[in-house]
């Protein structure tokens, strides 16, 4: 478990590195009122998120296989109910930034959950 969970850190750093540059480049082309201050916050909050679902799911294969894909589905809704929590509750205390916030919010998501599921499944094909 320890060199699947060290891979896939390895692989999600250099994922966010590479998000953080092409974020950056885009971030320096637009104006400034596009853009929330806490983008650079939420590059560290969805590595953190990912990181320690991974090792959730990581943990639950190794007890019971073939749960895997239930556990994930419910990783899944479980983390979607606590960023839209996040969200409102962001869109709520801060109105000035809500909409800058949630786009980047967003967007940061897809990409983060891709990288999730891509690996996930590949993680469960090796399993099989």
């Amino acid at each position: 478990m320890t060199l699947k969970y060290l891979d896939f850190l390895k692989k999600l750093i250099i994922y966010t590195i590479i998000l953080g540059i092409i974020g950056y480049l885009i971030v320096s082309f637009l104006p400034s009122d596009y853009i929330s201050p806490t983008l650079p916050y939420l590059f560290v909050f969805f590595f953190s998120v990912t990181l320690i679902v991974h090792y959730i799911l990581l943990k639950v294969s190794l007890k019971r296989v073939n749960s895997f894909v239930n556990y994930f589905m419910l990783l899944t809704f479980g983390k979607l109910i606590f960023f839209l929590t996040i969200i409102l509750i962001y869109a709520l205390l801060f109105r000035d930034d809500a909409l800058q916030f949630i786009i980047s919010f967003f967007i940061l998501y897809l990409f983060f959950t891709a990288f999730e599921v891509v690996l996930s499944l590949s993680h469960s094909k090796v399993k099989d």
